[in-house]
């Protein structure tokens, strides 16, 4: 799972796991929702920037959400700040699998932030004016990212063409914000 604290899940616990968790019907991006149809595993591989965690893993199978790869991405998509731990929006997660389809990107998402709590978050508004008091980092439901080997305007205009919420496009920090709100881009 998350390197170096532990080690990457075995076959049988992910099929043993993905077997005891029943989800609803997630909503796929149209690139994702062959690989739902026909069972096949989605993947997501992750580097974070401030605490130097790596993570590849298998998070859905179908239609159903593997319960301990949700709970590794959400340990390692914590506020980095605090080490406070949310649930990550699995929508999001369909995002960032759609748009790792559409742009051939062979690197893992380079994670500036991911969950923030209330504190972080006021914390961040205080410092800087580009950071809303309701961001929807505080539930789960947005992560700034960039990929190595995807120049970031290319990763931006991929996620509009996604219509699938919200994209920010900061150049000058070097990445591009994804969230699971309404449509629409800045």
């Amino acid at each position: 799972m998350i390197r170096p604290a532990r080690s990457a899940i075995t076959r049988r616990r992910f099929l043993l796991g993905a077997a005891a968790f029943v989800a609803t019907t997630p909503a796929i991006a149209g690139a994702d929702r062959a690989s739902a149809a026909d069972g096949g595993a989605r993947t997501l591989a992750f580097s974070h920037l401030h605490t130097g965690e790596r993570l590849s893993v298998a998070y859905a199978v179908g239609h159903a959400y593997v319960s301990d790869a949700l709970a590794a991405i959400n340990r390692l998509l914590r506020d980095h700040r605090t080490g406070d731990i949310h649930a990550i929006d699995p929508a999001l997660l369909e995002q960032m699998h759609a748009l790792q389809r559409v742009t051939g990107t062979r690197a893992p998402f380079e994670i500036i932030c991911g969950y923030r709590s209330a504190r972080s978050n006021e914390m961040l508004r205080e410092r800087s004016g580009g950071v809303a008091k309701a961001s929807l980092h505080l539930e789960g439901r947005a992560i700034d990212i960039r990929l190595a080997d995807v120049p970031l305007a290319d990763l931006r205009d991929a996620a509009i063409d996604l219509k699938a919420g919200g994209v920010g496009y900061y150049a000058a920090s070097n990445f591009v914000h994804l969230d699971t709100g309404r449509v629409r881009r800045w």
